[in-house]
């Protein structure tokens, strides 16, 4: 039953979607149309519960509170709509994009089903990208559920609020709050998302480029393309026949992500989308803001900035980095409307979209945003690459891209470069400011300028390729050679390493950590708190939605969290109870102790101390749980 209302509920912010759609693109082919009711959909599934939880906590009662808001909203646009002319489009004119984009999408739902707590043997098992950030997603979306907290605390370090955009969090504790497994909420959330990021990658290069095989070809580029990483492994093959095999076997050794060698730009798929929750739901409404922005500013169809400006208003909440990518390509093209002297209606269009924006952003940058990246921005040239030659970073890492980015850039005509300048200030700042402690994720604004780019080489090889059949029939077949091996050089490495995400697969929790999160979720009070290590894959955190004392600091460091007076307390606790236990478990509000295979690899255990002075709560073959009386 859980399953089915979540499916009704989704269903709903759907149709309330549509009917917004059906008000503001009622002119629009039904592709778009739908698309961008599915992006509002998207919008309200996020925000109207969330809006309702900030007031009556993150309950059943916000819940559908959320959806009933969503229901007036729609209600009244389907009203309001009935009577407007609606574009109709033979559907096999969009077969190609179906065609590709349905392939991307049915390779993203395998993945996330393979790679999303797995059950095997009573085992849980993830893929390669999710072995590192999914248990913390989990955390988050289980502690909000359970708790009811809004917003919420950080249940790996429960004394401390959640600074980091928890809104991608919390759609999927709606459905996990509502009787769904875990990994239903998950991947039923991100399945969505999925779908509204291929789509409007695609609809996007579409209304850009205005060619629909351009548009794919793009898209493809953008999902899928990659550098010269292939080289490195086939080159290799000489000294080390066991090298192509190691590409599917070993822990991050792909051709899109090879550390030691110096490659760093990943597949967006499966490096990005599938294992950063926050940049997929961010991706799912960045992209159709794009859309609206390259209407309203290139196009100059000023009716598309009030929409934008709600979409872009809902984003620092969700992904803040794609609240920033879309400011400064949002600023470049006022710049270039200033310069070409665009007019009153125009600059009227842009302070419209900047009250709005800033009237529904502020409030979540000043309560949020800037408490977690006020200390973060430091100024860093460069970006990932420690070893390279700067140019030969990008080449090799971007491959054809890079080198036919000059060219193309070179033969696009004024718009065309308008439109692209964008994506480069991106690039330019996020070249020369670090965002966040981790250098490394500077690259989820820069593949916003990736995307522009790719768009516009893309274009110039369709352009290119015409060009060249429009010679000798005799060519024909050279250009046809040709044109194949550019595609095997561009999409290669990308195809690569999706073949090796495809086939990972890594044990996260154990059965015995498995079994003990079961009991602690069905009699553990929702708020308890448990002493543990602070392993990433800690089964209380991930799958139990209770607080520990102390997380891993792969994730709260890069969070801007101090944890350094939780971390401290952890060995005082488990190696010297006698003399610290009795303090700090008052202080850091302990109710259970853990013991398990990571408390003994890493503690000098007590364990006289535990057994003589505090009862069993629970126990199987590898753990044991003592309750804090």
């Amino acid at each position: 039953m859980a399953v089915v209302f979540s499916f009704l509920y989704l269903a709903l912010f759907i149709f309330s979607g549509l009917g917004v759609s059906r008000v503001l693109f009622y002119k629009d082919r039904p592709l778009v149309r739908v698309w961008l009711g599915l992006a509002f959909g998207m919008l309200m599934l996020i925000w109207l519960p969330a809006l309702f939880s900030f007031i009556f906590g993150f309950v059943m009662l916000s819940q559908l509170l959320g959806a009933a808001a969503a229901a007036l909203i729609g209600g009244v646009c389907w009203l309001v709509s009935s009577k407007k002319s609606l574009s109709v489009s033979p559907l096999k004119k969009e077969l190609p994009f179906l065609i590709a984009g349905g392939a991307l999408f049915l390779l993203s739902l395998v993945l996330l089903s393979s790679h999303t707590i797995v059950e095997r043997d009573g085992a849980l098992y993830v893929g390669q990208s999710t072995y590192g950030d999914l248990a913390m997603h989990l955390g988050f979306i289980s502690s909000i559920a359970v708790q009811g907290t809004f917003p919420p605390m950080y249940s790996i370090c429960a004394d401390k609020a959640v600074c980091y955009p928890f809104l991608s969090e919390s759609v999927g504790s709606t459905f996990y709050l509502f009787g769904t497994s875990l990994r239903f909420a998950v991947i039923f959330t991100s399945a969505f998302a999925f779908l509204l990021v291929i789509l409007g990658v695609y609809c996007f290069f579409e209304e850009w480029l205005r060619q629909k095989r351009k548009a794919v070809f793009a898209m493809l580029l953008f999902f899928v393309g990659g550098g010269f990483g292939f080289w490195y492994f086939f080159d290799l093959l000489k000294a080390n026949p066991d090298n192509l095999t190691r590409l599917f076997t070993a822990f991050y050794e792909t051709p899109t992500n090879f550390v030691s060698n110096g490659l760093r730009w990943v597949n967006p798929i499966a490096d990005m989308m599938i294992p950063q929750r926050a940049l997929l739901f961010g991706w799912s409404l960045l992209f159709p803001c794009l859309f609206l922005l390259y209407r309203a500013a290139i196009k100059r169809q000023t009716e598309a900035f009030v929409p934008l400006a709600v979409l872009a208003g809902g984003l620092p909440l969700i992904h803040t980095h794609s609240f920033l990518a879309l400011g400064l390509v949002s600023a470049f093209y006022l710049l270039r409307s200033f310069a070409r002297r665009e007019g009153k209606k125009q600059y009227y269009g842009y302070l419209r979209y900047l009250v709005i924006v800033l009237a529904l952003a502020l409030p979540q940058l000043i309560a949020f945003t800037f408490r977690q990246t006020g200390g973060f921005l430091k100024f860093h040239f460069n970006w990932a690459n420690e070893s390279d030659n700067y140019f030969w970073f990008y080449i090799k890492n971007f491959g054809l891209i890079a080198l036919l980015f000059p060219v193309a850039f070179i033969a696009a005509n004024k718009e065309e470069r308008g439109v692209v300048g964008g994506g480069l200030l991106v690039w330019a700042v996020a070249e020369f400011i670090q965002f966040q402690p981790n250098t490394y994720d500077n690259n989820k604004l820069l593949f916003i300028t990736f995307a522009f780019a790719c768009g516009l080489v893309g274009s110039w090889l369709i352009d290119t390729k015409d060009r060249l059949m429009k010679g000798p029939v005799r060519n024909r077949v050279s250009i046809a050679v040709l044109s194949a091996v550019v595609c095997l050089v561009l999409f290669l490495s990308g195809v690569l390493t999706l073949g090796r995400e495809y086939v990972s697969e890594y044990q996260l929790i154990g059965s015995d950590e498995v079994l003990a999160a079961e009991y602690v979720e069905e009699n553990a009070a929702p708020d308890a708190t448990f002493l543990t290590y602070n392993n990433h894959n800690n089964c209380i955190a991930a799958l139990t939605g209770r607080n520990i004392v102390c997380g891993s600091g792969s994730y709260l460091y890069f969070h801007g969290v101090d944890y350094s007076e939780h971390e401290a307390a952890l060995p005082l606790m488990y190696e010297q109870p006698s003399l610290y236990f009795d303090s700090l478990s008052e202080k850091f509000g302990v109710d259970y102790v853990l013991i398990g295979n990571y408390e003994r690899a890493n503690y000098d255990i007590d364990y006289e101390y535990f057994s003589e002075n505090f009862t069993v709560f629970y126990q199987n073959d590898s753990v044991i749980i003592y309750s804090v009386d």
